[in-house]
């Protein structure tokens, strides 16, 4: 099997959305933007040894590879709508191919995302999505708007894919559940688009709760308090910090793709209006200040989150 025919059997589906002119298939694609709209865009690249493990099924590995990319377009406020595929392949395993063609159809299809075009070729299993959104211009969530007195607040629950991560490099079995977070993290787009005209700032929580809200708030020219104990965890890693006062996971674990956002206080009553279709718990955690920099009520200890290099 040729790139052509791999790309054919596995990388061309029916594409409903009447904006794409041309998709796969040509030497790039072209889509139609309404009037009053700007684009959305961000890249990221998944690469085995890093990202994923070498036993990771292709199943989950298309899942993280394209729910990544639509949790930076979350963060943005904006609705995704298109995505390139560009797959490094150490070999033809048509078994593979299938089952991570699958899952990634299966998702996008979910979301109401277009695969419109990409790229194959022959290396150690890499995986690098661009994803395509679209919003009202002028209407785009940056990480630039926080002003003191705003309401600091996450999605979800903090710090499992860290704690199952953690799991796996101390020898202990993690819970399917902790696996699931880590391997299959769900994009909050609902949650995104309704932000959108009530949060001063967002971003996913990629890197680390505490790095990923430390941009904020430098690129916010503020500063922020959090409470540690409000930091929403699950049950089990709940427990791990009581047995050992290290709140560490939850802080810089990194890898939730939760959203963390922040509120002026005289839209809380709205936000709680829009934000309940949205079925995810969201939480409190602190409040930005004029002082710069992030204070971090509740643990002292050391802190050292995720760094690409």
């Amino acid at each position: 099997m040729n790139e052509f025919g791999l790309i054919l059997e596995y990388f061309t589906w029916p594409i409903k959305d009447p904006s794409v002119t041309i998709g796969v298939g040509d030497d790039a694609a072209v889509f139609s933007l309404e009037k009053g709209y700007q684009v959305v865009t961000t890249t990221d690249t998944l690469t085995e040894g890093i990202h994923f493990s070498a036993n990771t099924s292709a199943k989950d590995i298309a899942q993280k590879s394209l729910a990544v990319n639509l949790s930076d377009v979350a963060a943005m406020g904006a609705k995704p709508k298109y995505f390139t595929l560009a797959i490094s392949l150490p070999k033809i395993d048509k078994s593979w191919l299938k089952e991570f063609s699958d899952s990634l159809r299966h998702l996008s299809e979910q979301y109401e995302v277009s695969l419109v075009g990409g790229d194959t070729t022959n290396g150690p299993l890499s995986i690098t999505i661009t994803m395509i959104g679209t919003i009202e211009s002028s209407k785009a969530l940056t990480r630039s708007g926080a002003r003191p007195g705003d309401g600091v607040y996450v999605s979800g629950t903090i710090g499992d894919a860290g704690f199952c991560f953690w799991k796996l490099t101390n020898g202990i079995v993690p819970s399917s559940y902790e696996l699931k977070r880590l391997n299959c993290p769900i994009p909050r787009v609902e949650l995104g688009l309704a932000l959108k005209n009530l949060a001063s700032a967002c971003i996913d929580v990629s890197d680390g709760l505490e790095q990923d809200l430390s941009h904020i708030l430098k690129s916010s020219s503020v500063g922020a308090i959090i409470e540690v104990e409000k930091i929403p965890v699950s049950e089990a890693l709940h427990i791990h910090i009581e047995d050992t006062n290290d709140w560490t996971i939850p802080l810089c674990g990194g890898d939730d793709y939760e959203l963390c956002f922040t509120i002026p206080e005289g839209n809380k009553e709205l936000f709680k209006k829009v934000l309940e279709p949205c079925n995810v718990n969201i939480t409190r955690i602190g409040v930005v200040t004029e002082s710069l920099g992030l204070q971090i009520e509740g643990f002292d200890g050391p802190r050292s989150s995720y760094q690409h290099f």
